[in-house]
C-alpha cells in the first residue's frame, strides 16, 4: 500500500536520524494511512478509499459524498 492519503494528499517526509555521535542516517516520516469501506448512497455501492487518520476524521465531519467530491475534485478515482 503506497503511503499516500486521497483526500488530503498527506505523502511520506524525509529527514535524518540523528545519532549520539551525530552521524546521520535518511528516514522516512510516514503519515497514518488506513483502508476503509465507506457506503456512497448516491451511487449505491461501497467504496474503499486509502486515507490518513486526519481524514478518517475530515470524513467523519464533513460526510463521505462531500469527501468523495472533493476526491474527484483533485482528480482521483473513486
Amino acid at each position: 500500500m503506497s503511503a499516500h492519503c486521497q483526500l488530503t494528499g498527506a505523502q511520506p517526509g524525509f529527514g535524518n536520524t540523528i545519532s549520539h555521535s551525530h552521524r546521520r542516517t535518511s528516514r522516512r516520516f510516514d503519515p497514518n494511512i488506513q483502508r476503509k469501506r465507506y457506503w456512497l448512497p448516491s451511487e449505491g455501492r461501497h467504496v474503499r478509499l486509502t486515507l490518513s487518520a486526519k481524514a478518517v476524521k475530515t470524513v467523519d465531519s464533513i460526510g463521505i459524498e462531500a469527501a468523495v467530491a472533493r476526491i474527484r475534485a483533485r482528480g482521483g478515482k473513486v
